[in-house]
């Protein structure tokens, strides 16, 4: 949320109001606090336009420096409310302030609580206590157990028909210009059992769509086999994860977030192209493709290898979308560079591409051992033609789907139109289809599926109609 209005009335006693920073793994997090502290009796309001709640807790993003300072503005708008005497408490959480708190206690001394990233379960301790939990969750995992009430339980803030279900935290990768892994430390996988009962819950809800993230999927379960003493021994479990989530009665559709393409784990294709409710759709961040930048970026991989994976995904997956995320200005990155990237993405034809520029991050392997060279002009005219490219790329391939029939599932009502997504389609981040009733009295429902005619396209949307 980049704007919120500041109201003039006085705060509303026993209202939280949450606001989520970065990317759908901090809003998992903002969801489990609200369900506890919803439980220990408090109102909890998410993402509100007009914020009139006492407390107001920030749930910030650290990755880049624009996400930095977007949290930090929000920060300085929120204690301005509070120097006015509209809001009683302002905390703040998330991987700002795991990275910085020290600094952020010293340079903003109106935030009351400052929380990292692992122990917000702190946060719903200081606003409750014991004595006023008589029902429901309860913060400390003993008085979880003795609620019957499991951790992973959370107030969803996503429309009912779509959750988001975090398999893991951190990552072990290191390339050279993320500061991931110095917030959220190494790669840690949850138990696979506990994800299947999360996601039973989450049907239980009325869920129907599961977006799998984490920073890094192919890492998944390696680090849960009990024998650690060579890498041979090591196991990818993100397939039989997958495999076992399409099998829960209730689950529609999956859909896959951020992969890594060095050691992917390749039978989560065969798995793909087994079950009709696995999207196809894979999201795997590539960055670049000269063997020059891949090794800069210490990304363990080269051209070669990396387009080798692309065709094997599109050959065992017939249809894929692939989803993919590039960065231009890297320090060391040459014209030469940047002109094959411009070819690589022409000839390769990413259904969905996202880019960034460099941000030179404080403590990371670039910032240490290269010099961020590149004038910031440079990076941002490098981005605008690379996604000039994809959105050439883009309206091609969204073309190509009118006249055929898409399944969709309907996201809200707006205005004239009813807003829903393909398999191929993302919350949020990727293409939307707009459809209008044929007849002016028809309703359809938001969160059911209905076979959709492609009538119009554009570079980054679809147009069609409900066929009955």
């Amino acid at each position: 949320m980049s704007h919120l209005i500041i109201e003039t009335l006085k705060y509303r006693e026993g209202e939280i109001d949450f606001i989520t920073l970065g990317c759908s793994k901090n809003l998992v997090d903002t969801e489990r606090v609200m369900r506890q502290l919803e439980a220990a009796g408090w109102r909890c309001v998410h993402d509100a336009e007009k914020p009139m709640g006492e407390i107001c807790v920030i749930n910030t993003c650290g990755f880049i420096g624009d996400a930095k300072e977007e949290s930090i503005n929000m920060i300085l708008q929120m204690a301005e409310r509070k120097k006015q005497g509209k809001l009683k408490k302002l905390i703040v959480m998330g991987c700002l302030s795991e990275r910085y708190r020290a600094e952020l206690e010293q340079e903003l001394p109106e935030v009351d609580e400052y929380y990292g990233k692992f122990d917000f379960e702190n946060l719903t301790l200081s606003l409750s206590s014991k004595e006023e939990h008589k029902a429901g969750c309860y913060p400390t995992k003993q008085t979880r157990a003795e609620a019957g009430c499991a951790s992973y339980e959370r107030k969803l803030t996503t429309p009912q028909h779509y959750a988001y279900l975090k398999i893991s935290e951190g990552c072990n990768r290191m390339c050279s210009y993320c500061a991931i892994p110095l917030i959220t430390g190494r790669h840690t996988s949850r138990p696979k059992e506990e994800l299947i009962e999360e996601v039973k819950w989450l049907v239980s809800q009325g869920v129907k769509e599961l977006n799998v993230i984490a920073q890094d999927l192919s890492s998944y379960g390696l680090d849960l086999v009990e024998s650690q003493k060579s890498k041979v021994e090591r196991k990818h479990l993100l397939p039989e994860l997958i495999d076992e989530i399409a099998q829960v009665p209730g689950v529609e559709w999956i859909r896959l977030h951020y992969a890594y393409p060095t050691d992917f784990p390749e039978e989560l294709l065969d798995v793909m192209a087994k079950h009709t409710n696995v999207c196809k759709y894979l999201d795997i961040a590539l960055q670049h493709c000269t063997d020059h930048m891949l090794g800069l970026m210490r990304r363990h991989i080269t051209r070669a290898e990396q387009d080798a994976l692309i065709r094997k995904i599109r050959e065992r997956v017939p249809g894929i979308c692939i989803r993919t995320t590039l960065m231009v200005g890297h320090p060391g990155e040459t014209e030469e560079d940047f002109e094959e990237l411009k070819e690589w993405v022409k000839e390769i034809r990413f259904d969905r591409m996202g880019a960034f520029a460099y941000s030179d991050e404080e403590g990371t392997y670039a910032n240490r051992h290269y010099k961020d060279d590149i004038p910031q002009e440079v990076k941002e005219a490098r981005l605008a033609e690379l996604m000039s490219i994809q959105q050439e790329i883009s309206g091609t391939l969204m073309n190509a789907r009118v006249g055929k029939t898409e399944r969709v599932i309907i996201d809200r009502e707006e205005g004239d139109y009813y807003i829903g997504r393909t398999q191929y389609d993302s919350p949020e981040v990727d293409c939307e289809v707009l459809i209008r009733t044929k007849e002016p009295n028809t309703k359809y429902k938001v969160g059911e599926f209905y076979d959709v005619k492609i009538t119009k396209a554009e570079e980054f949307d679809l147009y069609g109609e409900i066929e009955n």
